[in-house]
């Protein structure tokens, strides 16, 4: 049986690229979705299709904080806006604003329970 595959989707500086990382390490199966960059809600589904779908959320001034980023809040909206589907479909939602990586880590191996 092959191993459940986790997506993990969220703007920009939310934190898919390290959540990713530490569940990889863990043993699971995981993959990062670029859905914040894509106007085809349901984009998430198509490159991916993955059986459990874990959401990041982050505030606007955060993104800017933890990315050096040089976008205005428009920006931060509309990738909310494209991710909306994505989050409508989430089974886990985090909100990264004042978790470390470790305590995002740490609550989502709590909700998917052992690896494959």
């Amino acid at each position: 049986m092959t191993p459940l595959l986790i997506g993990v989707v969220g703007p920009c500086a939310a934190g898919k690229t390290t959540l990713v990382h530490g569940l990889k390490t863990l043993g699971y199966r995981a993959k990062p979705i670029a859905q914040e960059h894509s106007y085809v809600p349901t984009m998430w589904q198509r490159l991916t299709h993955p059986d459990l779908l874990i959401y990041l959320d982050v505030s606007y001034p955060l993104t800017i904080e933890r990315r050096k980023l040089d976008w205005t809040f428009h920006e931060y909206s509309e990738q909310l806006f494209r991710l909306r589907h994505a989050q409508e479909f989430a089974d886990l939602i985090i909100f990264t604003d004042n978790l470390t990586t470790g305590e995002v880590l740490d609550c989502a191996v709590s909700f998917i329970g052992l690896p494959g």
